[in-house]
């Protein structure tokens, strides 16, 4: 009796399970948009209170929106900013906050869903269980720290703790890189099947630290509004450091938590981390991932082009929110390139 050979028996499929990644990572992509624009229209606090499963149905009674609005005018940002707020400008700042809140619910159905089916089809190729079970639950922390973030701004302060900010964007940013990687493997996978995970090499973790610390300053300006401290450029004001700004002690604090020394250190890091993706980039071009090298170079261009245009624009919230998305774009691209450079010659395929 004839016998089915070994390849007919393998019910894993991980190009079906790298396009589905690729899915959730552009709604990341999505979240993190509609995060910068809840950010800068100030509408993060405007729901008080954490409610999981309930919370996706929004008020739908003129009763239910004047209790949202009750519950807004207990906390200090609207006694401080926005006492002569009405309900119609409520229900502007109310909708970018639950739009932010029912796509992180989206993102967590559209990861769980599809990860429960693979699994039960047994179509996830061996090894790679525990690594999407780990980013299941760093999304699901990820939710928790959303509201930590917003938590502290309900009680004492007049706006979230750029501290919990910067935590809650770097953590996405950071679920977004594992999910890019991962597809990346699967693909490759799907092309080799004895393809071995791609490792990172010291170029390719130096390129990505580099540039998770300049995200990082740039959650901090974006939490501290250390972009409105100074609109020129390169200059800030008529100095390169402005003389006779406020420190801290100690001195470190100025690094986290000084508007004035945050943006400066957002300016200028910027072009260290860009040399170290550029020469990456370089790297992996010559390594025949073109598409992913010259990508990166390009977008590190764009980068500090929007940088300096949301400078110099006052912080507009249409270049703001064009420099985050392209922050978000630049990891996907670096990662490919980092990838790239790590993965086996006999997986390899021009990315």
């Amino acid at each position: 009796m004839l016998q089915p050979s070994p390849a007919f028996m393998i019910t894993a499929r991980p190009r079906a399970i790298a396009r589905w990644l690729f899915a959730v990572a552009g709604l990341i992509v999505t979240m993190v948009i509609v995060g910068g624009i809840t950010r800068l229209t100030n509408s993060g606090l405007s729901i008080t209170e954490w409610k999981p499963i309930t919370g996706i149905v929004p008020p739908l009674t003129d009763a239910q929106w004047q209790a949202e609005f009750a519950n807004y005018k207990r906390i200090p940002e609207y006694w401080t900013f926005n006492r002569d707020m009405t309900l119609a400008g409520f229900k502007a700042i109310f909708f970018w906050e639950y739009l932010h809140r029912v796509l992180g619910r989206v993102i967590g159905m559209a990861f769980a869903l599809p990860l429960i089916w693979f699994w039960a089809r047994k179509a996830i190729p061996a090894g790679y269980k525990p690594r999407l079970v780990a980013l299941l639950a760093l999304g699901g922390l990820q939710g928790a720290i959303g509201w930590w973030m917003v938590a502290s701004g309900l009680v004492e302060r007049t706006d979230v703790s750029h501290i919990r900010l910067t935590v809650h964007l770097l953590t996405a940013l950071f679920i977004l890189a594992g999910i890019v990687w991962t597809a990346l493997d699967l693909a490759a996978l799907h092309r080799n099947r004895l393809a071995a995970p791609a490792r990172l090499t010291a170029l390719g973790a130096g390129a990505l630290v580099l540039l998770f610390v300049q995200l990082m300053f740039g959650a901090l300006t974006a939490g501290l509004d250390a972009g409105y401290a100074f609109s020129s450029w390169p200059l800030m004001g008529d100095a390169w450091f402005p003389a006779g700004t406020p420190m801290m002690t100690p001195a470190i604090a100025n690094a986290f938590d000084n508007p004035v020394v945050v943006q400066f250190i957002h300016r200028w890091f910027a072009f260290a981390a860009a040399a170290m993706l550029v020469l990456m980039a370089a790297r992996a071009i010559r390594a025949g991932a073109l598409r992913a090298g010259w990508l990166v170079i390009v977008l590190v261009v764009v980068q500090i082009g929007l940088g300096i245009a949301t400078l110099l624009s006052g912080v507009q919230i249409d270049i703001a929110v064009a420099h985050q998305a392209n922050a978000a774009l630049l990891l996907i691209a670096a990662t490919a390139a980092a990838h790239r450079l790590g993965s086996h010659p006999d997986a390899l395929k021009v990315l």
